[in-house]
């Protein structure tokens, strides 16, 4: 340690002042609503409404793959919701997620509206509802869902604890830098072994659970999430890297990539998506 300094904690712990750091000014410890807004709509039946941040691009890449792959019933609005302004924190968004993350789907094709939120959910509900990405062998059925909820468990502790304390902490702290590496780092060393193995998470199958850990995981190691490949010596995960590239060519993975997108370059930006012309000017 290099701070002597211990913090004690109070007896109870008191609200009163922002924890510092990025999105401190929209982290609070109660749930609901801030504001009334309702939110838009759109032509077709399924309405999300996300970012592109990992688990904003898992939905995003799904829905592509499921278009990519014939299935005309995935057709979507997606609309950019800005964490950073909490539109999280919006009535008719806190109505489809009480959770207020990113993403929320809005499935308008059943008798009555179905909502369905966090992203490791709303890919299985797409897998099942569609048919597809999911295998039907209940053995491979049961390795696709382990490593589904492997990463629906195991990022907090890359993003919450590793990308928080690297990257959005208002100042450095040795311990929480020190403790999350080492776990991220176990993270990425498990997935470089299994896929020495497997061309995919499955196998030879590409699969949600290839579409829910690919963006959190294969960006770290291509630096497209927190900065962090050279401190994580990512190089050193070949395999990972290897699924990491392979993954990234596919059309409907970029495609994925852009929607819900406000940042970086513009021609990687579709801040909004209602049909495949979207994409036309991005080459796509």
């Amino acid at each position: 340690m290099t701070d002597s300094t211990e913090y004690v904690p109070p007896k109870v712990w008191k609200w009163d002042q922002e924890s510092g750091g990025r999105f401190a000014n929209i982290n609070r410890p109660i749930s609901g609503a801030t504001h009334d807004k309702e939110l838009p709509v759109g032509k077709h039946p399924l309405q999300l409404y996300s970012l592109a941040t990992p688990n904003g691009v898992k939905v995003t890449v799904m829905l592509e793959e499921l278009l990519a792959a014939g299935h005309s019933g995935a057709e979507y609005d997606a609309y950019l919701i800005n964490i950073g302004e909490g539109e999280q924190f919006g009535s008719g968004f806190v109505d489809v997620n009480p959770n207020s993350k990113i993403p929320a789907l809005l499935d308008r094709s059943t008798p009555e509206p179905t909502r369905v939120f966090e992203s490791g959910s709303i890919l299985l509900y797409l897998a099942e509802k569609f048919g597809a990405f999911l295998p039907t062998d209940p053995a491979q059925r049961t390795e696709c869902l382990s490593w589904l909820f492997w990463q629906v468990g195991s990022a907090p502790y890359l993003g919450g604890g590793f990308g928080h304390f690297y990257s959005y902490a208002p100042y450095k702290m040795e311990y929480p830098i020190n403790r999350f590496t080492m776990e991220t780092k176990r993270q990425l060393d498990l997935l470089d072994k299994h896929l020495a193995k497997n061309r995919y998470m499955v196998g030879d199958a590409y699969t949600i659970a290839d579409m829910a850990i690919w963006p959190w995981y294969g960006g770290v190691v291509k630096g497209a999430v927190y900065n962090a490949a050279e401190f994580l010596e990512a190089d050193t995960y070949k395999n990972l890297i290897r699924w990491t590239d392979e993954i990234g060519e596919r059309d409907a993975v970029k495609r994925g990539r852009m929607v819900n997108r406000g940042w970086g370059p513009e021609d990687e930006q579709v801040p909004e998506r209602h049909d495949a012309s979207d994409f036309d000017s991005k080459g796509l």
